[in-house]
């Protein structure tokens, strides 16, 4: 298929040439004109990371990684307490509630009230469930290798180490395996975020295109998709929520009249400083957390796995 090509086309009373820009060449405007915070954030570089993970695991019968990371915790002893658990593992109680009802409902974990505390459930694996968790445990090991290959065995226990360090102290001992490190680490973080944002209506995953938006002026949604690294579903759903909340508004595509364009609006800017100062904010703690020179570490190591994920 012949690639498309974009055309700038001046007035007609212009005497220059019509400049043509490939989507090639205008996704690479766009890249280039990122803030640096979008490279150089390590829960940014790390959501680039988990998205890798996330397109490798479509063989992976329970795609939700809370999934395999409860069955995971149950597969050494019973659990005395849901609510326990929620805390050790760092997962709002609610979400907890969601994820062992679908685990029963498919037959992988028993609920039982605690006789010693009717309010309390006692938690543990069926046969079944055990089964599923052996097989889920092969299927992470076997990929959590063929991803992380580009690193040593001394780099990869080190970014274990480090990852583990962004996670609640008493969530580490249970969970286990890069890529479950890598999820949950990038899901904390992501809470961490939002909840700095809390009565304010945003969300921090609107840094990103709001950010490209502002940095670089309008463009399609298809350039914002690949600039960000999402596939274009994922693209739709996030424009519709920021055209919704008028952070974001469709116009016309200045390279081609007949497309729509994306463009910040006055309220967007204004939403974009407010997330920006949670965003710093966020960086803040991660470097704490990590310690001196962790920072550096963990971003090198994450993007030998991921060298696109800087611009994610």
């Amino acid at each position: 298929m012949p690639r498309r090509r974009y055309e700038v086309r001046e007035p007609a009373n212009r005497a220059e040439p019509t400049v043509a820009v490939t989507p090639t060449e205008r996704t690479t405007e766009l890249s280039q004109a990122l803030p640096e915070p979008l490279a150089g954030n390590v829960f940014f570089v790390l959501r680039g990371v988990r998205a890798k993970f996330s397109s490798d695991a479509a063989d992976c019968a329970a795609a939700d990684s809370r999934d395999f990371l409860i069955l995971d915790a149950l597969g050494g002893q019973d659990w005395a307490s849901q609510v326990d658990l929620a805390e050790r593992l760092g997962i709002n109680r609610t979400i907890m509630v969601q994820v062992i009802d679908r685990l029963e409902e498919r037959g992988e974990v028993r609920r039982t009230r605690d006789p010693g505390n009717r309010r309390q459930y006692v938690l543990s694996l069926t046969d079944r469930g055990r089964a599923v968790l052996e097989d889920r445990r092969l299927t992470v090991e076997e990929r959590g290798a063929r991803l992380t290959s580009a690193l040593t065995r001394e780099e990869t226990a080190r970014l274990d180490a480090l990852l583990a360090r962004l996670l609640p102290e008493s969530a580490r001992p249970l969970v286990q395996g890069t890529e479950n490190l890598v999820a949950q680490a990038d899901l904390r973080l992501r809470r961490q975020g939002d909840d700095k944002l809390a009565g304010t209506g945003l969300r921090l995953r609107f840094y990103r295109p709001l950010s490209a938006l502002v940095a670089a002026g309008p463009c399609a949604q298809q350039e914002l998709a690949e600039v960000l690294a999402i596939t274009g579903p994922a693209a739709s759903q996030l424009v519709d929520e920021l055209v919704k909340a008028g952070l974001v508004r469709r116009g016309r595509d200045p390279h081609d009249r007949r497309r729509y364009a994306l463009e910040v609006t006055d309220p967007g800017r204004k939403a974009l400083t407010v997330i920006a100062v949670a965003v710093q904010e966020l960086a803040n703690e991660v470097a704490t957390l990590l310690g001196p020179g962790g920072e550096d570490a963990l971003r090198t190591l994450l993007l030998k796995i991921e060298p696109t994920a800087a611009a994610y």
